[in-house]
């Protein structure tokens, strides 16, 4: 009977999907797209923004050249750098009472996810301030207009310059949760291959193999739709054709561009499409654990598809013949398991770990039971997990 009611809620949820507004950001592409941002802003009529960034890019000083150009526009800001890996209520907080105290008028987020998150819950705050962080965890709970929201992505990897979540951090319950609204999507995003140049090479491998769960965790679920498919192949082909050369080459635009494209594709796809068990279990692995997002979804994401088995073997099969791994006299199942493998072996070229060491026996209970319940019936998988198999599966994440 439970996974008739999972069933039931998302087909509905799809169905009110359709009236929803998907409108995309508005886009600057290109190399050294983020020095035109200032002017976009400034023909909106807005004269202050407030910056939501981390310490680790303002001391690479990665933000110098859009504070110059803002400089030169006559555009006022103030900067909060607090964002913390998995930002937290109190990031968010502290982020909507500068925005309020400096009477800013817009708001660029710039950075990787976690300061894409913060920025769009404290944006939400501003815009509900008796509403707090907790009760708009869940769908549609924010209904109102952000105030003007300016997306700068410095890795290829969340997508969250195009999706309509951000997950925040409990630090009373180490819980991480989703607020999932709309209203949350960015109105504009800039692509600018200019600011990953300096991209660590594990952060470019884990936020790249982010990027690659969103698109196959959309792709494989049960509320696609025809630009949803699209955009999960897209992305798929772009980040196994580019993720390692901008591994291993941290200089190459033309890597860097297209991972870029990528997780804008991947966003594009998961953000109607859901994600999967993958993320509900790599969201607990971060809460419990503080284990950055990519790192948890690039362990996790073959050991699910294994799980999935059969239920999966025909799309996995259309993703290996789209990345050109599979031959022609191959079965569905071989080709799945072939894309599987072709995961795995990226993870191991890209000094990805098999397995965690940090994971704790005495946690494994309230890990399931948080995995399932923001799982169950929240993303439409294509099969339903129970407490046993959840429970295998993360035994199996265990060095």
């Amino acid at each position: 009977m439970k996974k008739l009611f999972y069933r039931i809620s998302q087909k509905v949820l799809k169905f009110a999907m359709c009236f929803m507004d998907w409108s995309e950001p508005e886009l600057l592409q290109g190399k050294d797209a983020v020095i035109k941002l200032p002017a976009v802003i400034k023909n909106k009529g807005i004269n202050k923004v407030l910056i939501v960034t981390d310490k680790g890019l303002m001391n690479l000083h990665i933000l110098d050249p859009l504070l110059l150009e803002m400089k030169k526009s006559n555009l006022d800001y103030v900067i909060y750098d607090g964002v913390q890996p998995n930002p937290t209520i109190d990031n968010i907080e502290e982020c909507k009472d500068i925005y309020i105290n400096n009477k800013c008028e817009g708001v660029i987020a710039f950075g990787g996810g976690s300061p894409m998150d913060c920025a769009k819950a404290a944006a939400a705050r501003v815009v509900k301030p008796k509403q707090s962080i907790r009760k708009m965890r869940g769908y549609l709970k924010v209904h109102k207009k952000l105030p003007p929201f300016f997306a700068v992505p410095t890795t290829a990897g969340t997508g969250s310059e195009t999706t309509l979540a951000a997950v925040v951090t409990d630090p009373l319950t180490h819980e991480k949760n989703a607020i999932a609204d709309p209203c949350l999507r960015p109105k504009y995003a800039v692509l600018d291959p200019m600011l990953t140049i300096g991209l660590p090479p594990h952060i470019t491998s884990t936020t790249g193999m982010d990027a690659l769960t969103h698109a196959v965790e959309a792709y494989i679920g049960k509320s696609n739709v025809k630009s949803t498919i699209k955009y999960a192949e897209e992305a798929t082909k772009l980040i196994y054709d580019n993720l390692e050369k901008a591994y291993l080459d941290g200089k190459n635009i033309e890597a860097r561009n297209n991972m870029l494209k990528g997780s804008f594709y991947a966003g594009n796809a998961f953000t109607r499409a859901f994600v999967g068990y993958v993320h509900a279990i790599a969201h607990n692995l971060g809460g419990m654990y503080n284990t950055p997002h990519g790192l948890a979804n690039a362990v996790i994401l073959p050991k699910v598809l294994k799980w999935y088995g059969k239920s999966v073997y025909k799309k996995l099969a259309k993703l290996a013949d789209i990345i050109g791994i599979s031959k022609p006299n191959m079965t569905k199942e071989e080709k799945a398991h072939k894309f599987i493998d072709e995961i795995e072996r990226m993870n191991k070229a890209m000094n990805i770990p098999e397995k965690f060491d940090f994971i704790k026996e005495k946690d494994i209970p309230l890990l399931v039971k948080r995995a399932l319940k923001e799982g169950n019936p929240g993303y439409p998988v294509p099969k339903i997990m129970n407490k046993k198999e959840c429970e295998k599966v993360i035994r199996s994440l265990m060095a």
